[in-house]
C-alpha cells in the first residue's frame, strides 16, 4: 500500500514532466520565431476598395442583456467598406434581450448598415447550430466571428483579411485582451493565464506549423474552408477545436496574428469561471476522443506535429495529474518518514522539479513581454495563478473524465458582466449561477485535507512538501470560498450595469 503511493505520486509527476517538455519546446520556438512573427504583419489597402472581398460578421448572442447593446456598436465600427460588409446577429435569446437586440439592429440599418437579426426557428446544436445556420444565408466569401464580451478594434478586418490572399490558409486568428484585468484578483490570474495562452502556445505552434486552434472568437475563416472541413458540429463542446483540427487535417493552414488584438471581458463570478472552464476542459477531451486517431493515422501529418498534437489534444488531463499528484503528496510524507531506505527513490522525485523551471518560463517569459513596468509582480502572479488551478482540478477533473467517456451534456455559456473597474458591481446579474453543489463542499474538505497536510509536516518534522500543500491548500481555499460568496450574490449595494442604460 505504502509503495502504491510513491509509485502513484511518481507515474503522475513523470507525465506532468514529459507535458512540460512539450510545453518548453513551445517556449524555445517562440523566443527562435520573433523575425517569423515581424514578417508576418500585413494590412489591407484601403485606398483600393474594390479589391477588397466581402466579409460576414457573425455575432452569436445568447441572453446577452448586459453586452450585446457595446458588442453592436464596436462591430459597426469596422473601418470596412460597406458594400463589402454584412452583420448577422445569431440571437437565439429567450429574454428581453431579444428586443434590445432588435431596437439596436434596426438602428443601425436605418444607418444603410447590411445588418440582420437572425432568428433561427429551433435552438438546436446550441453555438455551433447558430453559426451553421448563419453561414446558409451568409454573403461574404469570408466569416469573422465575436462572442458576445468581444469588443473589435475598428481595423480588425484590415489586419486580418490580406492573409487570405493565400488560396490555402482558412483561419486568422488574433490574440485575446482584456478589458476587465484590473477587475479583481481573480480577472488578474485569469489574464496571467490566458497571455501565456496567446504569446507561447499559439505563436509556437503557428511559428512551428503545428496544428493549432481556431479560439471560437476574434477570428476569420474562409467560407469554403468550413464547408470543405464538414462544417460545425456540435458533438464537442469545443465545435472551434474540432473544426480547426479538421480545417488542418484537410490541408488548410492557420494563421495566428500576435499583434493584433480583441480586447474581451474575463468572468468576475467563480460559478462563471468554472462554467467556462468546464466547457474548455470537457470539450478538449471529447475533442481528443473525436480526432486522435485521424491524426495519428494521417500520411500527410510529420510526427514531430502528431506527438504536439498530442500533447494539445491531450492538455486538459493534466489537471488529472494535478489532483492525483497533489492527494497522494499528503499521504507520501507518512511513508517517506517510515522508508529512510527509500531516499533514493525521493531523490529521482526530486529531480522532477525542473517542471518548477519549465512553468516559470512559460507564464514568466509572457508576463515579462507584456508587464515589463512591472515584473515584480511575476513573483505574486505565478504561485497565486498555479495555486487557483490546482483549487480548479478537481472540478475540471470531472469534465475531462466525462469528455473521455462521452458523457453528454448541453453548451452552458458563460454569463456577461459588463464591468471594469473594481467599483462595478455584478450583484444584479441574473445569468449568474447562485447554486452550491456538491462539488463546492467537496473543494471545500480538500482545503480541509491539505491543511491536514502542513499539520503532519510538523508531527513528521519533514516540511519538503510545505510549500506545496500551502499552495493547494490556498487554491481550493479560494474556489471554495470565491464559490460560496459569489452564490451569495456579493458584492452587494451596487447593481449590474448595462450597456447603453
Amino acid at each position: 500500500m505504502e509503495a502504491s503511493v510513491l509509485i502513484i505520486y511518481g507515474l503522475a509527476l513523470l507525465l506532468l514532466f514529459l507535458y512540460n517538455c512539450g510545453q518548453l519546446s513551445l517556449i524555445i520556438i517562440y523566443l527562435r520565431s520573433k523575425q517569423k512573427r515581424r514578417d508576418m504583419i500585413m494590412q489591407a489597402n484601403i485606398s483600393r476598395p474594390e479589391t477588397l472581398p466581402r466579409v460576414t460578421v457573425q455575432l452569436p448572442v445568447y441572453n446577452e442583456l448586459y453586452v450585446v447593446e457595446r458588442l453592436i456598436d464596436a462591430v459597426a465600427k469596422l473601418n470596412y467598406p460597406a458594400n463589402k460588409l454584412d452583420i448577422q446577429l445569431l440571437d437565439d435569446s429567450t429574454d428581453e434581450s431579444v428586443d434590445v437586440v432588435a431596437a439596436k439592429v434596426a438602428q443601425y440599418q436605418q444607418q444603410g448598415l447590411d445588418i440582420t437579426h437572425v432568428r433561427r426557428p429551433e435552438r438546436t446544436g446550441f453555438k455551433a447550430g447558430a453559426l451553421a445556420y448563419g453561414l446558409t444565408i451568409a454573403k461574404g466569401e469570408f466569416i469573422a466571428i465575436f462572442d458576445a464580451d468581444f469588443l473589435p478594434d475598428p481595423d480588425f478586418l484590415l489586419n486580418t483579411i490580406p492573409h487570405f490572399a493565400d488560396p490555402d490558409v482558412a483561419i486568422v486568428q488574433s490574440r485575446w485582451e482584456h478589458l476587465n484585468e484590473d477587475f479583481s484578483l481573480m480577472t488578474q490570474l485569469q489574464a496571467f493565464g490566458l497571455n501565456a495562452h496567446f504569446t507561447i502556445e499559439q505563436s509556437g505552434r503557428y511559428a512551428a506549423g503545428l496544428l493549432a486552434n481556431f479560439n471560437g472568437t476574434g477570428g476569420v475563416w474562409r467560407k469554403t474552408a468550413i464547408a470543405d472541413a464538414g462544417g460545425w458540429q456540435s458533438d464537442t463542446l469545443t465545435e472551434d477545436l474540432d473544426l480547426s483540427y479538421r480545417a488542418q487535417l484537410r490541408g488548410w493552414k492557420f494563421v495566428y496574428r500576435e499583434d493584433v488584438s480583441s480586447p474581451a471581458e474575463l468572468p468576475v463570478a467563480m460559478n462563471a469561471i468554472k462554467s467556462q472552464q468546464y466547457r474548455w476542459m470537457k470539450g478538449a477531451a471529447e475533442c481528443a476522443r473525436k480526432l486522435i486517431w485521424k491524426v495519428l493515422k494521417s500520411p500527410n501529418v510529420p510526427l514531430f506535429t502528431k506527438i504536439h498534437a498530442v500533447y494539445h489534444l491531450f492538455s486538459s488531463a493534466t489537471f488529472i495529474l494535478v489532483l492525483v499528484l497533489g492527494v497522494m503528496s499528503v499521504p507520501l510524507i507518512y511513508v517517506r518518514s517510515r522508508h529512510p531506505e527509500w531516499e533514493w527513490a525521493f531523490f529521482i522525485i526530486n529531480l522532477f522539479q525542473f517542471n518548477l523551471l519549465i512553468l516559470l518560463s512559460f507564464y514568466g517569459v509572457p508576463f515579462w513581454l507584456l508587464k515589463r513596468n512591472n515584473p515584480a509582480k511575476l513573483g505574486w502572479y505565478f504561485p497565486m495563478y498555479s495555486s487557483l488551478m490546482m483549487g480548479l482540478s478537481l472540478h475540471n477533473t470531472i469534465a475531462v473524465i466525462e469528455g473521455y467517456m462521452g458523457r453528454k451534456t448541453p453548451f452552458v455559456r458563460t454569463p456577461k458582466f459588463n464591468v471594469k473597474a473594481a467599483t462595478d458591481s455584478w450583484a444584479a446579474n441574473k445569468y449568474v449561477s447562485r447554486k452550491v453543489s456538491w462539488l463546492t463542499l467537496a473543494e471545500g474538505g480538500l482545503m480541509l485535507y491539505f491543511l491536514g497536510g502542513l499539520g503532519l509536516a510538523f508531527y513528521v518534522h519533514d516540511f519538503r512538501m510545505f510549500f506545496l500543500h500551502i499552495m493547494l491548500m490556498v487554491g481550493f481555499g479560494m474556489v471554495f470560498i470565491y464559490s460560496l460568496v459569489h452564490a451569495g450574490g456579493w458584492p452587494s449595494g451596487r447593481r449590474a450595469s448595462v450597456a447603453g442604460a
